[in-house]
């Protein structure tokens, strides 16, 4: 048989086709409760440093955290310019929010607890906070988590994020029925050079499109 130019680049296109057909997609990030917290009033400092609030010379209490997230499609492809909102109870387990008055905890008043940030080129996102502490809730005790809603255009994901290692993550109920609940589990990485004091952690987020 005769190969030419024409029959060899034909040949690499197919075995690409199929390569790319073949190719595995990952598993989608579990969707979680929204949970009655969301905020009723957004702070209007809602950057990545939720450790700082503009105007104020404190900063939060407790542990500081960076979060290095990624937004991606079932294939691993970064999605640009996600919007990501974020928030949380501070490090004494209270959030600043009207259904968590009766919460014995303390407000933090330079705590942020929200955030809205998006995605750059490569899906990706970053943030510093303090680690969140468990509280108790009519129905079980909560594990430290992060609450997000993520819109990555054609989906938008509600889902939390939690730390790996946590005594209470196998009680948790609604970590319990994450499918799967790896999915939802941010990993524990290295401090980052810039920032020693704060625990560093890396998180996927699978949008269940591509």
């Amino acid at each position: 048989m005769l190969i030419t130019r024409r029959n060899l680049v034909a040949g690499v296109a197919a075995v690409a086709s199929v390569s790319a057909a073949k190719s595995p997609s990952l598993v989608a990030t579990s969707a979680q409760d929204l949970g009655p917290f969301y905020p009723v009033v957004r702070p209007s400092d809602h950057d990545a440093d939720l450790t700082r609030l503009e105007g104020r010379s404190g900063t939060a209490m407790g542990q500081p955290i960076q979060i290095i997230g990624r937004v991606v499609d079932i294939h691993g492809g970064p999605i640009a310019n996600a919007q990501v909102e974020l928030w949380q109870c501070n490090a004494a387990g209270r959030y600043a929010h009207p259904g968590d008055r009766a919460n014995p905890a303390a407000l933090d008043p330079n705590f942020q607890g929200f955030a809205r940030l998006a995605s750059d080129r490569d899906g990706e996102f970053k943030f510093r906070s303090v680690k969140p502490k468990d509280y108790d809730t009519p129905i079980g005790r909560r594990t430290p988590h992060i609450h997000f809603a993520i819109d990555g255009h054609a989906e938008r994901l509600v889902t939390q994020m939690y730390f790996p290692n946590e005594p209470l993550n196998d009680i948790d109920f609604l970590l319990k029925n994450a499918a799967p609940r790896e999915s939802v589990i941010a990993e524990a990485i290295d401090r980052l050079s810039s920032d020693p004091q704060a625990l560093a952690y890396r998180w996927t987020v699978v949008l269940g499109v591509g």
